[in-house]
């Protein structure tokens, strides 16, 4: 068997120049410096404003103008209480809940045709995702609407249908930010792009749990 060529060492540099280092010693610090500029825009789109808390008076503006509801309240801690996965807990404080005790595994990230265990659900939402519930009476033209815009958004995202809503859906979500911990829970008749899109915006990726967007995939 023949042997394998060698790779040759690459060529030393002629000693650089003191005029040379300093030009290579800015370049690198202004490379570091853009570096870390760019780590925090990704960071400030991914995780909402720096941990400042969002705009909720703007999504409730925008909600309510499309007909919708908003309901918000103070989170409680997610303890991992609820023992099986169709389970439910006394302290819920919405319906369908957003936030507080859940089961210990979440549900994978998607798109349903069957309604998706609560408990389950609530723990998506703990890692910052979004999920979308509609009821069985609500409109086929309105579920591809849904759906449609789910197709835009699938990244932390879970659709699925949640019959007890009736001619409802529901957005639910579970933030941290500013200090403060909440369940917000809106619910609609119609679809409404701005407002649905103003609560992703504001609501998503901001779980207590935080979690980077690329580890909440479709099939995670």
């Amino acid at each position: 068997m023949a042997d394998k060529p060698r790779v040759k060492a690459p060529k030393q540099r002629a000693t650089a120049s003191s005029d040379d280092s300093d030009s290579r010693g800015r370049l690198l610090l202004l490379g570091g410096v853009l570096a870390a500029l760019v780590v925090a825009a990704a960071l400030f789109v991914a995780f909402g404003r720096g941990g400042g808390a969002p705009d909720e008076k703007s999504v409730r503006a925008n909600l309510v103008s499309a007909g919708c509801t908003l309901k918000t309240v103070e989170a409680m801690p997610g303890k991992h209480s609820v023992t099986n996965p169709g389970g439910i807990s006394g302290k819920w404080n919405t319906d369908p809940p957003t936030n507080g005790p859940h089961y210990g595994v979440a549900a994978i990230f998607g798109s349903y045709n069957d309604e998706i265990e609560p408990a389950r659900l609530v723990h998506n939402l703990e890692h910052g995702g979004i999920f979308i519930l509609y009821g069985d009476e609500v409109p086929d033209s309105t579920v591809k609407e849904l759906e449609a815009f789910y197709d835009g958004h699938k990244t932390g995202t879970i659709i699925a249908p949640l019959a007890r809503l009736g001619d409802q859906f529901a957005l639910g979500a579970w933030v941290a930010a500013g200090g403060d911990a909440k369940g917000h829970l809106a619910k609609c008749k119609t679809f409404d792009d701005g407002a649905v899109s103003s609560f992703f915006r504001a609501f998503q990726f901001l779980g207590p749990e935080r979690y980077d967007p690329s580890q909440l995939q479709p099939g995670n």
